[in-house]
């Protein structure tokens, strides 16, 4: 159902996006062939003859905008599905724009100047509706262009659903309050203002354009009443999933033989997506160990000339698929340390050397693991390996902890970022792993790597013992 407020908007947006195109095109032209800054080889298209084809071109710009979904809009429209969405219709319009150009032998086939059409519109119609989407969410967080919303249930599901949407002011949404038939469950957050079967009076008492159903699983079949209640009603329904509060779990649907699929946990790492993040790590390891060569010679030669043994250390640990790989770090205990049997390291450890304490204090000990990742044992960014012995502990009390092995171990994560390393709570860092696998894409691992070296530099590490 199109939100009948965001029609003026969708609006906004078409005629923005289709004088950008024109300004795009002609803009191309100038700077291919006037601007002097692209060397001209050819005879140079006259510029009558260029601007007759941008009626064509707006056709085409409709067309395929439209089709991309370029204005299918809606207060919780995230960033990467705008870009996600924009990148597809501009590129549609490029390619149809060349195809029409060749087929009708046109005078104006610079390549160059196509290319400049295509990364000129896009950054420009990128732009415009990034700099639109600012200015609204601005004026709903002051109060202005606001919608109202209820929620059908009264649990800990619909109150999280009541705070998640307060901490959202950019949506603009304000929730009326709580629909739910159970008069006697009464929050303190915000008022029970109905039943389902007065939900349709309640929609056009309070003006309500959103529904939001958050229900626990032994009360789903009141979500088909919800629907029956408000099927004359003009309103969003949103269903909010009561899934066990695990960042690891990301919903997706698909549709198979007209029977609708719910994926409750699935990994972006596969095809193409394992390719870049390889790619990734040999290219970033690579110009980090030129770096830091002299820096990792002389951390070896501190504990050469500091304590007995040697410079590296190798322990077994788990990887990708529970597979086990020899870690490398720098030795930072003495020699013999786990004569006794394997063992967590704890604050104060005695079987740390004095630089050892320093080496793990700032995770200067983690740098030879680059060459681990350089020859594909680890990436960059991945969960923390864990030893066998651990891992066979961990795996019958905390849930879902090998589902951690669908992807490699990493250097750092995102659950170190957060300060969830070492000895800190398993759960946590179980949590944020998962999370980090079901949402990973190459700029999540651009943001963690940045984040690294931030508190390497600047912060003091926690449970860095």
């Amino acid at each position: 159902m199109t939100n009948r407020t965001s029609q003026p908007l969708s609006a906004w947006f078409l005629a923005s996006d289709v004088g950008l195109t024109a300004a795009g095109w002609l803009a191309a032209y100038l700077v291919r062939f006037r601007a002097g800054l692209i060397p001209i080889y050819r005879d140079v298209p006259e510029f009558s003859a260029y601007v007759g084809n941008l009626p064509l071109v707006v056709i085409l710009a409709l067309v395929t905008f439209r089709t991309a979904g370029m204005y299918e809009v809606h207060r919780m429209r995230r960033f990467r599905e705008e870009l996600a969405a924009v990148a597809k219709g501009v590129g549609l319009m490029a390619l149809a724009v060349m195809a029409t150009s060749f087929a009708r032998h046109a005078q104006y086939e610079s390549r160059a100047a196509m290319g400049l059409f295509a990364a000129g519109t896009f950054a420009a119609v990128l732009a415009a509706r990034r700099a639109g989407w600012a200015v609204l969410r601005h004026l709903r967080s002051r109060g202005i262009n606001q919608s109202h919303a209820l929620i059908v249930g009264t649990g800990r599901l619909a109150r999280r659903t009541a705070r998640t949407l307060r901490a959202a002011s950019w949506t603009g949404i304000q929730t009326v309050g709580y629909v739910e038939d159970d008069r006697g469950k009464c929050p303190t957050d915000l008022p029970v203002v109905g039943t389902v079967a007065e939900l349709p009076a309640l929609v056009e008492r309070h003006h309500v354009e959103h529904v939001f159903i958050a229900l626990p699983l032994n009360r789903y079949a009141d979500a088909r009443r919800v629907f029956d209640a408000l099927s004359q009603a003009v309103v969003d329904v949103r269903l909010i999933a009561d899934v066990p509060a695990l960042s690891g779990l990301s919903l997706t649907t698909t549709s198979i033989g007209g029977m609708t699929v719910v994926g409750l946990r699935e990994s972006p790492h596969y095809g193409l997506n394992v390719v870049v993040k390889r790619a990734m790590d040999v290219l970033l390891s690579a110009v980090a160990i030129v770096v830091l060569a002299p820096l990792m010679a002389a951390v070896a030669l501190l504990i050469k000339l500091t304590s007995p043994g040697p410079v590296l250390y190798r322990q077994e640990r788990c990887s990708l698929n529970g597979r086990t790989f020899a870690m490398l770090k720098f030795r930072t205990m003495h020699v013999d340390s786990e004569a006794d049997g394997p063992r967590m390291t704890a604050a104060n450890d005695p079987r740390r050397t004095r630089l050892g304490a320093f080496l793990r204090a700032t995770n200067l000990d983690e740098l030879p693991q680059l060459f681990n990742v350089l020859v594909g044992d680890m990436s960059l960014v991945g969960p923390r390996p864990e030893r066998p012995v651990f891992v066979n502990q961990f795996r019958k009390s905390i849930p879902n902890y090998m589902a951690r092995h669908a992807v490699k171990a990493g250097v750092t994560g995102w659950a170190q970022v957060n300060g969830w390393r070492g000895n800190s709570s398993l759960r946590k860092r179980v949590q944020f792993d998962l999370y980090y696998i079901t949402h990973w894409n190459p700029l999540l691992d651009i943001r963690i790597l940045f984040l690294t070296a931030w508190r390497m530099l600047f912060q003091k590490q926690r449970h860095a013992y």
